[in-house]
Parts: structure tokens; C-alpha cells; sequence
């Protein structure tokens, strides 16, 4: 079973943000807690952990913009 990577709402007025930057590869093991990625807001730059340990599987590039809530990846 897999674990879905939603972009997470940072902010009380966050509707969207950017990723960054992967900080994993796609295909790559992660562990939970890890970073995986940073966020972009209209107000800061944050790392995102993972929240579970596997495989990543990158759905979303870095450098676009995204709602709040979209799947952006998945851990397998």
C-alpha cells in the first residue's frame, strides 16, 4: 500500500505553494522523518519530511506552483 504526498497548507491564508526543490531522488529509498523536499510560500521556505519510509515516487516537479492538497507524490 502506498502513502500519497499532499501538499500541505503551511499558512492559515495558504491556497497554493511551490516545491522547491526534491531533495530525493524518484525511485529512491526514504526513511520517515527525512527530508524530502522544501515548500515555497508567499512567506517562507520550509522542508517537508517524509512521513513514512519507502520507495519515492515523484508525480509533481519542483519549480511549479500547486494547490494546497494536490498529490505530488507517492511513498510505496
Amino acid at each position: 500500500m502506498s502513502t500519497e504526498i499532499l501538499l500541505p497548507k503551511i499558512g492559515f491564508s495558504m491556497n497554493e505553494g511551490t516545491i522547491a526543490e526534491w531533495m530525493v531522488a524518484d525511485g529512491a529509498e526514504v526513511a520517515a522523518g527525512q527530508p524530502l523536499y522544501s515548500l515555497e510560500s508567499e512567506k517562507s521556505v520550509q522542508e517537508i519530511e517524509a512521513p513514512v519510509s519507502g520507495t519515492l515516487r515523484i508525480i509533481k516537479q519542483a519549480g511549479d506552483s500547486y494547490p494546497v492538497g494536490t498529490v505530488i507524490g507517492e511513498i510505496a
